[in-house]
This record gives structure tokens, sequence and C-alpha cells, in this order.
């Protein structure tokens, strides 16, 4: 007990000082899940709209399927990643193994289905007198679609943060991709898991408060947005 706590109180003034390697990580974590959810967000916005707005076959399914993927392991989202983009992969020509780059795209592959899901959830709960009425004084399904949007502002954007969320406390796709190299492809979750396996409590209790900070921030946020 004397060593956690003694962990906890050096993993503050770690936090206190501005410790370079642990804002370092942090840094390295935010950017990384802030490039991907951004980039996620720019496929799943039309996407979405493109598969609410139109009727197909099927479509039902593919939703539900969608949904299911909600819950894909990290792991599996990173082992196909490292198939293609591994040497002998046919994507492997890229030479990005390894790098913050592929630790984005991988985290791109891993929040689409929930940011995809979520956002098509968030459209479908827009009132339909709303999309009849801008119809009806002569709307393009375009203009429809940027009113109905904007209609659902705040659940797309809690469901971006949602993918955020995902991206920032996933460690297996990081590990997997990223090679957790010190400097380079180190992040939070994969920092933490390492520095406990080395028996560095101070360091990983650092991260870890780092970390529940975010989460904190990035639940404080969703709920505002809920209330609103």
């Amino acid at each position: 007990m004397t060593e956690i706590w003694s962990g906890f109180v050096r993993a503050i003034e770690l936090i206190i000082s501005l410790d370079p390697e642990v804002m370092e990580i942090a840094g390295k974590s935010l950017m990384i899940s802030v490039t991907s959810t951004l980039l996620a967000s720019l496929i799943c916005l039309p996407l979405a709209s493109l598969i609410h707005f139109n009727r197909f076959v099927g479509k039902r399914l593919l939703i539900n399927f969608i949904q299911t993927l909600y819950s894909l392991p990290t792991v599996v989202v990173g082992l196909f990643v490292f198939v293609f983009f591994s040497r002998a992969g046919p994507l492997g020509g890229l030479d990005i193994m390894f790098t913050p780059t592929l630790m984005v795209i991988g985290q791109v592959f891993l929040i689409l289905p929930i940011l995809l899901g979520l956002i098509i959830s968030a459209l479908g709960g827009v009132d339909r007198p709303l999309i009849d009425t801008a119809f009806s004084l002569g709307a393009s399904s375009f203009q429809a679609a940027v009113i109905i949007l904007r209609e659902a502002r705040y659940a797309v954007v809690a469901a971006i943060i949602m993918g955020f969320s995902r991206a920032i406390s996933e460690v297996g796709l990081a590990i997997m991709v990223g090679g957790n190299i010190k400097g380079f492809t180190r992040v939070l979750t994969t920092a933490i898991s390492l520095e406990t396996s080395k028996g560095e409590l101070e360091l990983s209790i650092a991260l870890g408060i780092i970390l529940l900070a975010i989460a904190l921030i990035v639940n404080l946020a969703l709920n505002r947005l809920q209330q609103r």
C-alpha cells in the first residue's frame, strides 16, 4: 500500500512539473486520436446521410451489420491493418508500418462503425414533419439533408465524442501497428501497459491520471450535449 501511495504522489509531481516524457506521450496520444476522429467524421457524415436519406434493398440489414461492429475488438482491427500494411501485404509498399500515420488509419477503421451507426440514429431521430416541411417549401435533397444535420447537430457531436473516446482508450491496435516506440508511436494506453510491466508505477499512475482526466472531460462534454 505504501508503494502505491508513493507512486501516486510521484505521479502528481510528474504532472505538476510538466515532465517532458509524460507530456510527450499525452500529446502524441491526443494528436493521433483527434486526427483519426476528424478523418472518420469527414467520412461518416456524408456516408450516414447517403444511407439514411435513400431507400434500397437490404438497408435495415446494413444498419444492423454496422451496429454489430460497435463491439469489434481492437486486436481484430489491428490484425487486418497489420496484414494489409506489412511488407508482405498488398499495401506494404507504402512503408508506413509502425508509424503514427498507420495508427491513425487503424483508429479510423476502428471508430467508423460507431460514428456511422450513431450518426444514422441521430438523423433518424429528427421529427418527420420537419423533413416534410422542408420539401414542401421547395428544398432540394441536399438542402433538406443540411437542415436535418443542423437539427441533429447535438446528437451528431455526441457521436463524434463517443468515437474519440473509443480511439483514445484502445490499446491492442496501437501496440500491433504502432509498435510502442518511445518518442515516436508511444501513446497513453501502450505506455501504461509497458511501464506497469516494468514496475514503473509512478509513470504508469501519472499517465493513468491523465487518461482518466481526458475521459472525465469527454464525459462532461457528452452530458452537456445530451442536456441540450
